[in-house]
């Protein structure tokens, strides 16, 4: 299944932020997911749908 690189709405990036620490997020388009610096994690985003669940996150020290 081929994958697309959907870019995010600027205006959603600047509302969402960590669930865990409530600090911004910073966005990777190649990967397609939402960093978050203070945590560690990458939270993915699925057909355009950001997936806030930490449970879903990937760790970046992998």
């Amino acid at each position: 299944m081929p994958t697309t690189l959907t870019a995010i709405d600027p205006k959603l990036l600047e509302l969402l932020v960590c669930p865990l620490t409530k600090q911004p997020l910073r966005y990777d388009a190649e990967r397609q997911e939402l960093i978050s610096d203070a945590v560690q994690l990458a939270f993915p985003i699925r057909d355009g749908i950001p997936i806030m669940l930490p449970s879903e996150a990937r760790s970046l020290e992998e």
